[in-house]
Order: C-alpha cells, then sequence, then structure tokens
C-alpha cells in the first residue's frame, strides 16, 4: 500500500503542474532513470544468457539423444536429411527435407563452394589483355579475357552463408522431429503426411501465409542490406570496377575518411561536408513532415467544418492534384522558379525587382523554397488520409466543449489533435523515414545546389567529384557519388547508407515503441 499511496502522490503533483513544468518533469524524470534503466538491463543480462545457454545447450541434448538412442532411421537423418521422417509416414516432409538437400549440394559444387573459397581474396584475377595476330590482315589486335567477378563472389557467398544457416536449422528440426516419431511410435502413435497438410493449412496457416513474404525479405531486403554493409569495408570504387578489376578488403578505411576530424585537410573538410548533409537531412525530414501534416489536417477541417458549401468539389479538386505526376509538378516549379523563369520576369515586368532573385541558387532561400514546394504538393495526401479520421471523432465531444466554452483553439488542442496523434503516429513515422530518402524533391527542384565553396587544395573527391551541394540529403549524395560521378566510389556510399539506416532505424523504434498507438492500443477500442 505505501508504494501505491507514493504513486498516487506523485501523479497528483504531476497534474497539478501546468504544460511547461510537466515538459521540465519529463526531462528530469528521463534523465533521473535512465541510470535505473541501464541498472536493470545489465541486471538482466545473467538471467537471459542463462535462458539463451538453456536453449543452446537443449539443441545439443537432442543431437546426442539422436546420435545415442536413434534407431538406423534416425541415425541416417544425419546424412541424408528427412530419411526418419519420410520412412515414418510422413513422406511429403521427408522428400522437401531431402530435396533441399540436394538442391544445396548441387549449388555448392556449381556455385557457393568456389565463392566462398575465394570470399577473403575477392578473385585471382580480374581480367588479362591478351595480343594476338590477325593472321588476315597481320595486325596486332589486343584481346580482353575476364576471369573472377568480385561482385558476384561477393553475392554468391552472402547467399551460400544464409543456405548453409538454413540448412543447418532444417537439419536440426528433421533430427528432432525423426528421434520424436520414434518416440512416438514405441507407445502406437504415428503420424501421417494428413496430419501434416492439416497443420500446414489449420495450426501453422499463418507460417504458411508468411512464408512467400518472408522469401521476399530476405532476397529484396536482407541481402541487398547485407552487401552494403561489406562494401563499406572494401575499395570499391572506378579504380575497381567489376569485373575488369578485383575489389580488395580494406577493413575500417571509408569509416575513417568521413570520421576523422584530425589529420589531413582532405579528412577535416569530408567530416565538415557529411556533418552539414547530415543536419540538413534531418532538419529537412522534420519541417517537410511536420508541414504537411499539420497543414494538411488544418485543411481537412476547414473542408469539414460545418456550413462549408461544395465540400465535394474541393475534396475533388485536391484530390484531382494527386492524379499528377509528381516528377512533372517538381519539374514544372523548377522551371518555374529558375533565374530566368516566368515568376522572376513577371515580378521584373511589374517592376518590383530588378535582378533575378535566386530561388535555388541561394543556400537559405533555396531550402525555404523546397519545404514550401514539397507542402505545397504534399497536402493533398494528409488531407485525404485526415479526413476520414476526422470524420470518426465524436460530434458528442465537441458539443461538450462548445458547452464547457472552449475556444476552437483549446478544442483543437484537446479533442482533435490528441485523436490524430493517436491514429496517425505510425504514419507520421513512415512519413519521416521516407523524407529522409526524399530523392526526388531535392533533386528535381535543385540538383542539391547550390554547390560548397572550399579553400585550399587536395579536397576529397567524393566532395569535389560529386558536386554535393548544401541542399543534398544523404540519399542524393548517394545518388551522386554512384551515377552522376566520373569517380564512383562504391565503398563510400555504402558507408551512407549505413548511416542513414542507423538513423531510420533508431527514430522509427525509439518513437513507435514510445508512441500512445503502441503503448495503450486498447485506449483507441
Amino acid at each position: 500500500m505505501a508504494q501505491n499511496d507514493v504513486v498516487l502522490q506523485s501523479k497528483l503533483e504531476y497534474l497539478s503542474l501546468n504544460k511547461g513544468q510537466r515538459i521540465l518533469y519529463k526531462i528530469g524524470h528521463f534523465f533521473k532513470n535512465t541510470p535505473k534503466a541501464i541498472g536493470r538491463f545489465f541486471s538482466r543480462i545473467p538471467s537471459k544468457t542463462r535462458k539463451k545457454g538453456a536453449e543452446v545447450v537443449s539443441v545439443f541434448r537432442t543431437i546426442s539423444d539422436a546420435a545415442r538412442f536413434g534407431d538406423i532411421f534416425t541415425r541416417i537423418s544425419f546424412f541424408v536429411m528427412g530419411f526418419g521422417l519420410f520412412f515414418r509416414h510422413q513422406m511429403i516432409r521427408g522428400f522437401l527435407y531431402f530435396l533441399y538437400e540436394i538442391i544445396f549440394i548441387v549449388f555448392m559444387i556449381f556455385v557457393g563452394g568456389s565463392a566462398l573459397t575465394h570470399l577473403a581474396s575477392f578473385g585471382q584475377v580480374g581480367s588479362m589483355v591478351y595480343t594476338i595476330v590477325d593472321d588476315a590482315t597481320m595486325m596486332d589486335i589486343e584481346t580482353t579475357v575476364l576471369f573472377d567477378n568480385s561482385f558476384t563472389i561477393l553475392l554468391y557467398s552472402i547467399i551460400t552463408i544464409l543456405l548453409i544457416l538454413v540448412l543447418a536449422f532444417l537439419w536440426y528440426n528433421q533430427l528432432r522431429d525423426s528421434i520424436k516419431l520414434q518416440r512416438m511410435s514405441y507407445i502406437g502413435k504415428t503420424a501421417s503426411d494428413k496430419a501434416t497438410l492439416k497443420n500446414v493449412f489449420d495450426k501453422s496457416y499463418s507460417k504458411t501465409l508468411l512464408f512467400i513474404p518472408t522469401v521476399g525479405l530476405v532476397l529484396f531486403t536482407i541481402i541487398p542490406l547485407i552487401i552494403v554493409v561489406l562494401i563499406a569495408f572494401t575499395d570499391y570504387n572506378s579504380n575497381h570496377l567489376t569485373p575488369a578489376r578485383l575489389i580488395d578488403w580494406i577493413g575500417l578505411y571509408n569509416f575513417e575518411m568521413i570520421f576523422a576530424s584530425t589529420g589531413t585537410s582532405n579528412s577535416s573538410v569530408l567530416l565538415e561536408v557529411f556533418g552539414q548533409v547530415l543536419l540538413w537531412t534531418l532538419v529537412w525530414a522534420f519541417f517537410a513532415t511536420f508541414s504537411n501534416y499539420f497543414l494538411g489536417m488544418i485543411v481537412a477541417m476547414i473542408i469539414n467544418t460545418k456550413g462549408i458549401k461544395l465540400k465535394k468539389l474541393w475534396r475533388t479538386v485536391l484530390i484531382t492534384t494527386i492524379a499528377v505526376p509528381q516528377f512533372i509538378s517538381l519539374m514544372l516549379m523548377s522551371n518555374m522558379f529558375s533565374l530566368q523563369g516566368p515568376i522572376n520576369g513577371l515580378l521584373q515586368s511589374f517592376g518590383w525587382i530588378t535582378e533575378s532573385i535566386p530561388w535555388f541558387t541561394d543556400e537559405w532561400l533555396a531550402r525555404v523554397m523546397i519545404i514550401v514546394i514539397n507542402t505545397w504538393v504534399g497536402i493533398p495526401y494528409t488531407m485525404l488520409i485526415c479526413t476520414g479520421l476526422l470524420m470518426n471523432i465524436p460530434d458528442d465531444l465537441y458539443e461538450s466543449a462548445k458547452i464547457d466554452g472552449a475556444s476552437p483553439v483549446k478544442t483543437y488542442m484537446k479533442i482533435t489533435l490528441p485523436y490524430m496523434l493517436f491514429v496517425t503516429t505510425p504514419y507520421l513515422i513512415s512519413q519521416f523515414v521516407g523524407n529522409i530518402n526524399n530523392f526526388n524533391v531535392i533533386y528535381l527542384l535543385t540538383n542539391g545546389g547550390p554547390s560548397f565553396t572550399y579553400s585550399g587544395s587536395n579536397i576529397p573527391y567524393q566532395v569535389v567529384g560529386t558536386n554535393v551541394g548544401k541542399t543534398d540529403l544523404l540519399i542524393t549524395w548517394i545518388y551522386k557519388m554512384t551515377k552522376d560521378s566520373v569517380n564512383k566510389d562504391y565503398g563510400m556510399a555504402a558507408v551512407l547508407g549505413i548511416i542513414i539506416f542507423v538513423v531510420v532505424a533508431f527514430f522509427s523504434l525509439i518513437f513507435y515503441n514510445h508512441s500512445n498507438s503502441v503503448k495503450n492500443e486498447e485506449d483507441f477500442q
């Protein structure tokens, strides 16, 4: 009871605070409880370690039992996957296990084994040029013969490692099931293919449905992500393009090039440019997300207001703008606000300006214009989402607030906004992540410009060669580094890709797990 009284007293103290004091209280509460949270985390490590250790011991115990007490069918399953299942009336499962083993062996013989043996060196020979004499013309002809492809070796090695992990998982499962079926046979119980099929489409139906999406996730997300991480530790660039030349492992060199704040002028310039691009990426993502969100919500609220005529017309007009491809809208804006564009020409013809306004060539004005144009393009999408949600808020709440004398602003802050944030927090997080990687808006409006200015010599080619600008995001810098520049640097681009992944994962996990949409999901019911 004493603990409950303390909790109740702290809640009453919190409710007695004003809004500013509550914010300060939350900040202080966060820093006060951080050491306790860290302590709890480390205190749980021994118990979690023991639990995981018990699971590992259980795996080896099952394997040991199969080897010591297994019959002939179970022991053959050590070498021929599915053998024990096949001869215990589960022919479908046994055949599938055996089929995977055959496919794995064939893959290892023709592709996987060779790739793994060359992974450490990425191959032996990239290409060789031979000079031969043409008998007809008696002239020397150079012939290039390609040998090892480092990128192919990397790709096949990753696939091979994943297949080995799957093989180990399936091998253990079929061995465990074989010894289990053997023990069931001692008491007269048997399994059948009918029971297997029933389990697939009944008890394990969710796993069956998730199988194809899981395979797609591995092929198109997990494997590319692993490749990007590994390329960050290589010298994969214009001087080492496969298959003409081999790439090689260089350890943390690419990371050192970015994060080394001392040393050569090269590293300091690269770190400074990286810091500015990262900061602008986060600032852009914040304003691009919340400007669209709040203005789109306001537009939806205005249209939904009682007394507004032609509601369907206004919604139709805004929704129709979505039908125009964003590519066309952004290119149109880029041309209209260029130095010699119609906007500057119109202002000069009115006598309002004497020189063209550098809408996209001035650093700060360009950033403001990007955010404004993105808001203009994005409001219809947010309006469409908010319109349906606003209609679900009970009118009784607004009527009660009106009777109590609440102003429209207070009604919005106490009823509309909390409800919308509760429902749309996952949407906000996805929009924030999408804006971090919003390639189209930046590239089509400013192409990343205006460019950075440098003093001195020996400026890194990752900066000069890519023509990175002050409105570039990390994603557009990666594109320039791998597509637009003459000296392409895939290793450095992979490092930037890893940084984007870390930033996105950090914000997504922190905000999503601490949002009311997740913590108090049942309240919405």
